[in-house]
């Protein structure tokens, strides 16, 4: 079985002044040195323990390209150690290693090589990373005329053609069309049930909360924040909305989930609840009722132009449905300082037994990005129930009417 430990690990390159700097360094050592040290990563520790799976996450610039080519041996460490057990299986920057004039069948068989696998062994597997890769002719056509993405299903199709105990993944996925991010997806979480210990960077929240036990922020090189996938994708979201002026909060809930709230704060939802349809506020509601959503801002400054947003989020943090009143073209104009605003949301809770959390956001368009006055997450939890219907599986109530002709 596969684990990951790093302690203390660093990384810094040399920077010199001029080309003269450079040189005199490597002819007059004992004249001192003649750099500068640019810290990419520093005093990064963590631990993936075997059959776990944990998401990297970070804004470009952050550190993660670097700490994978540390973990995988590529690049060497200034401070600090890597230790790796089991069979590690990396995929990192794109088609990294192939030989653009060689084959894709020729770059199999050296990738094959590379990751330790015999020659009888490759030939073996060679079938099996054709029809995973599904790229054609072209398997025996030079890599130089593969477009971006038949060089990821390639190297996808070659790292993963035998489980893995550790298996790398850069954000290489998303360049794959969706069929194939499906189908690979698809053979990572087989490796993850087979016991495979994986570590992936990806912007896809989706991906990081269904995937990953665990998640970890690097922030201008450092680890940032590490917790649970929900928790560390709404700071991550927060800190990008507030990389200017750093506003971001956590407060730690009831039950021991944490709430990240970010914004200017020039407006802030004071009340939200959950109404039934007689108006009494409910924490558990029935399959299909109806429900109304109502939230209370107040605004404490004045605000030119105002949206509000939510989105309901399951269990697991993935977004199951969300609005707001810029696209419903119901924007609020020049709301004064000190002006209290009810929004009251009104539809069917067509959603399938569970527990989920609303996420608010007060901004002035459609984004966060541009004016954020308030993003707050697990603004509400709530718990869906089935009292009242047949039993069905999923995550929504799409009850179907059925015809069936027989002749």
């Amino acid at each position: 079985m596969g684990a990951i430990h790093v302690s203390g690990l660093g990384k810094a390159y040399k920077q010199y002044g001029s080309h003269a700097a450079r040189v005199a360094e490597w002819v007059l050592p004992f004249c001192g040195p003649r750099h500068k040290l640019q810290w990419v990563l520093r005093d990064i520790n963590f631990q993936v323990a075997s059959g776990e799976s944990v998401g990297l996450i970070g804004i470009n610039g952050a550190g993660k390209s670097t700490l994978l080519k540390l973990i995988t041996g590529t690049t060497l460490a200034t401070t600090g150690a890597v230790a790796t057990s089991g069979r590690v299986a990396a995929l990192l920057e794109l088609g990294m290693g192939f030989h653009p004039d060689f084959s894709g069948r020729q770059n199999a068989v050296m990738a094959g090589q590379l990751l330790g696998l015999s020659n009888a062994e490759i030939a073996e597997l060679m079938p099996q990373i054709e029809a995973f890769a599904d790229i054609g002719d072209y398997i025996d056509q030079p890599v130089r005329v593969y477009s971006s993405g038949m060089q990821m299903r390639l190297a996808f199709s070659v790292a993963t053609a035998r489980r893995p105990d550790v298996l790398i993944v850069d954000e290489a996925l998303s360049v794959g069309d969706a069929y194939f991010q499906h189908k690979s997806f698809e053979r990572i979480r087989q490796f993850r049930r087979d016991g495979t210990t994986l570590l992936l960077v990806s912007h896809d929240k989706q991906a990081i909360q269904t995937v990953c036990d665990r998640a970890i922020l690097l922030d201008g090189g450092r680890l940032a924040q590490q917790g649970k996938p929900e928790q560390i994708m709404d700071y991550y979201n927060a800190l990008i909305a507030e990389r200017e002026n750093q506003t971001v909060r956590l407060r730690e809930l009831a039950g021991g989930k944490v709430q990240t709230v970010s914004g200017t704060g020039e407006a802030s939802v004071t009340d939200i609840a959950l109404l039934d349809a007689d108006g009494a506020s409910v924490e558990v509601i029935d399959v299909g009722s109806a429900v109304t959503l109502r939230v209370t801002v107040m605004a404490w400054a004045p605000i030119p132009r105002m949206v509000l947003g939510y989105m309901i989020k399951d269990r697991l943090g993935q977004p199951m449905y969300g609005t707001n009143t810029h696209l419903k073209e119901l924007a609020l104009e020049h709301v004064g300082a000190g002006q209290k605003v009810v929004y009251r949301f009104q539809f069917p809770m067509n959603l399938g037994p569970g527990t989920y959390s609303v996420a608010t956001a007060i901004v002035s368009t459609e984004t966060h990005l541009v004016n954020n006055y308030e993003w707050r997450d697990l603004a509400l939890v709530f718990t869906v129930m089935n009292m009242r219907r047949p039993h069905f599986e999923g995550s929504a109530w799409l009850d179907p009417s059925i015809e069936i002709d027989q002749t």
